[in-house]
């Protein structure tokens, strides 16, 4: 019997990574996107709870496209608006999240294991 290690988010606990730098960067994008969530909405109180959540995790997985556009680079934004990630909020487009993972329908966070990547802990 084989031992395999995996690393768990802890701020997403359904998402399984099998290296701990992948796991700490999934945790500060949904710090990140946390964050921007909770902005967004004052900003806009009409925004939905789904709807400020899903923006906060796109803006968090596309932040460096973000932060050029942010310092005067504003066509660093045709690469969302060109690419399918710019339609879609679980997108991994163009993004610095290496850990694949994509938001699912109910709570916009991870959907789980990684896709191709199993354990046996259950």
């Amino acid at each position: 019997m084989a031992v395999e290690v995996v690393y768990r988010s802890s701020r997403d606990l359904e998402q399984l990574f099998m290296d701990k730098a992948e796991a700490d960067r999934h945790d500060k994008m949904l710090e990140l996107a946390e964050m921007l969530t909770s902005v967004l909405q004052k900003a806009e109180p009409s925004l939905s709870e789904q709807q400020g959540e899903n923006l906060g995790i796109f803006m968090a997985r596309h932040r460096t496209i973000f932060a050029k556009a942010f310092k005067s680079q504003a066509d660093a934004l045709n690469e969302l608006a060109t690419s399918d990630a710019g339609s879609d909020a679980g997108s991994d487009a163009g993004s610095d999240e290496k850990s694949g993972a994509k938001p699912d329908a109910v709570s916009g966070m991870g959907s789980g294991m990684e896709p191709g990547k199993e354990s046996s802990a259950a």
